[in-house]
C-alpha cells in the first residue's frame, strides 16, 4: 500500500528526491546522491549553499527580533537595506518598498506607477503594456502582464491582456528581419502601442532586461533599451525593469540593465536579493515616481504581512556584502564568458543545438525541436541532466514563446573556474545522449 502524502508537490504523485544538505554548488539528496546546482534552484541560490556568514547574521537577528509589522515599527535591517539597495542602483532609485516575493514585487511596482499619476491628478492611466515572451509573476496581476501563454492559458478568462509588444528575439524575429538591419523594430512597436492605445491612458512600460523562463535569456540588441527609455520619457509613461532574475550580479554586471545606458523609474529585485537564504523582494522607485506620493498621500498603497520585516532585510543586507566581499559580479561575468564559449564550440559538434545567448552566468541554450520526436524536448532535457546528478532550469521559446525546446544555464556566482569544467562534462555527456536521439540516428 503506497503511503498516502500530505505535501501538494509540482506534480502531485510524483517522487522527488529529498534534499538532505547544500554546499557551495552542490546539493546531496538522502541517498547520498550529488548534484551540481546549474540553476541555482529557481535562478536564485546566487551565492551558493551553506555560506556560513548569512547563516550566522541570520542567526543573529533571529536572536534579537525575527518579525516586526511594518505598520507599527521599522527596524535597522530593514533601513540599512534599503540605504544599501539606493548605493548599488543607478540614477536616483533611492526608495525600497520590500515585500516577499518576485511576483508581490512587481506587483507593487505596477501599482506604484498607478499611483504616481493618480497622486499628479492624472486618473486616465491605467494601462500597463508589456511584452510577448514575458514573465513577471503568478498572481492575477502579474500573471496579466506576462506573456508567457503556457503559464496564462488556465487563467486566460481573469486576466487583463497586457502582452502587446513583440520581444526582442533576433534569432527568430518576429517582423522577419535581420539583426542589424532592422531599425530596432522591436523597440519602436513600443511607440506604435502607446499611440494605438493613447499616451494619456498608458502608465507604465515592464520588461526583462534579458527575458528569463519566457525566452530563455532572449538578449536585447545594443541600443535596444536607450530606444525604449526614450519613447516612455517622450509619452510620460514609467519604464519598469524587472530585475527578479537578472538582478545582483547574475548577468555579470549588479543589475541586467546596466548592459544598456539606460535608467528605469522602478527596479524590480527578488530571487538573488537573499540567495534563497530567506524570502524577501522588492521594488524599487526613483525619487521622482515618489515625490508626487510623498507630497500627497504619503502612502504607496501596497503591503504584506511580511514586508520589511528584519529577518529577511538582514539576510538580504548580508548577501549583498558577500557578493560585493567576493566579487561575485566579476566573478559571473568571467565563468559566464568562459562557458558561453565553450557552448558556442559545441554547437558544430551538436548540430541541434538552435541557439546559445544571455549573458554572464544567465546563458539560455534553445535546441532544434524539429530534430526530436519528442513533445516536451525541455522536461526530457532535464530529466535526462538531473539523473547525471546535474540541475536545470526549464525556459520556453520558439515562435510565440510556446515550444518546450529550451533551458536555462545559471549556476551559483561563486562558481570557480574548476567547477565550470566540472559542469561541462556533464553536460556535454547529456548532449551526447540526445544525439542518439537524433531523428534518423540509429
Amino acid at each position: 500500500m503506497a503511503k498516502r502524502e500530505y505535501l501538494i508537490k509540482p506534480l502531485v504523485g510524483e517522487i522527488y528526491p529529498t534534499i538532505d544538505r547544500g554546499e557551495s554548488i552542490y546539493l546531496w539528496d538522502k541517498q547520498g546522491k550529488k548534484y551540481i546546482d546549474g540553476s541555482s534552484g529557481a535562478v536564485a541560490a546566487s551565492i551558493g549553499h551553506g555560506v556560513k556568514e548569512v547563516i550566522d547574521e541570520m542567526v543573529g537577528q533571529a536572536n534579537k527580533v525575527a518579525f516586526v509589522y511594518r505598520s507599527q515599527f521599522t527596524s535597522d535591517a530593514a533601513e540599512n537595506l534599503a540605504k544599501k539597495i539606493s548605493e548599488l542602483t543607478p540614477g536616483d532609485l533611492n526608495w525600497s518598498f520590500f515585500v516577499n516575493s518576485g511576483t508581490e514585487a512587481t506587483e507593487t511596482a505596477m501599482k506604484m506607477a498607478i499611483q504616481h499619476f493618480q497622486e499628479r491628478g492624472i486618473h486616465t492611466k491605467t494601462k500597463i503594456i508589456s511584452r510577448m515572451m514575458s514573465y513577471h509573476g503568478i498572481t492575477i496581476g502579474a500573471l496579466s502582464m506576462s506573456g508567457h501563454p503556457l503559464r496564462r492559458k488556465r487563467f486566460t478568462s481573469l486576466l487583463e491582456d497586457y502582452p502587446m509588444v513583440e520581444a526582442p528575439y533576433c534569432k527568430r524575429c518576429p517582423y522577419g528581419l535581420e539583426k542589424g538591419r532592422c531599425a530596432l523594430l522591436c523597440a519602436t512597436s513600443l511607440e506604435r502601442t502607446i499611440q494605438k492605445l493613447g499616451a494619456e491612458n498608458v502608465a507604465a512600460f515592464i520588461a526583462e532586461p534579458i527575458v528569463g523562463a519566457a525566452g530563455a535569456a532572449l538578449t536585447p540588441p545594443k541600443g535596444y533599451y536607450e530606444k525604449i527609455r526614450e519613447i516612455c520619457t517622450k509619452h510620460d509613461v514609467l519604464f519598469i525593469a524587472d530585475e527578479v532574475m537578472t538582478g545582483i550580479g547574475r548577468t555579470g554586471e549588479m543589475f541586467g540593465i546596466h548592459h544598456w545606458n539606460c535608467v528605469p523609474d522602478i527596479l524590480v529585485l527578488g530571487k538573488g536579493l537573499a540567495a534563497g537564504y530567506t524570502p524577501i523582494a522588492a521594488a524599487v522607485a526613483s525619487d521622482r515616481v515618489m515625490q508626487p506620493i510623498i507630497e500627497g498621500s504619503r502612502l504607496v498603497m501596497s503591503g504584506h504581512t511580511f514586508s520589511a520585516n528584519p529577518l529577511s532585510a538582514s539576510v538580504a543586507l548580508a548577501v549583498l556584502h558577500y557578493v560585493e566581499k567576493y566579487n561575485l559580479v566579476q566573478n559571473s561575468k568571467k565563468q559566464g564568458k568562459k562557458i558561453m564559449k565553450t557552448l558556442k564550440e559545441w554547437k558544430k559538434q551538436f548540430p541541434f543545438i538552435f541557439d546559445v545567448r544571455g549573458e554572464g552566468l544567465l546563458i539560455g541554450i534553445e535546441l532544434d525541436e524539429t530534430q526530436f520526436e519528442k513533445h516536451s524536448l525541455t522536461t526530457h532535457v532535464i530529466e535526462i541532466a538531473r539523473n547525471k546528478g546535474l540541475l536545470l532550469y526549464p525556459a520556453v521559446s520558439g515562435p510565440n514563446g510556446r515550444l518546450e525546446n529550451s533551458f536555462l544555464l545559471s549556476p551559483p556566482l561563486v562558481i570557480t573556474a574548476q567547477q565550470v569544467d566540472e559542469l561541462l562534462i556533464v553536460l556535454k555527456e547529456v548532449f551526447h545522449e540526445l544525439s542518439q536521439e537524433v531523428k534518423g540516428v540509429i
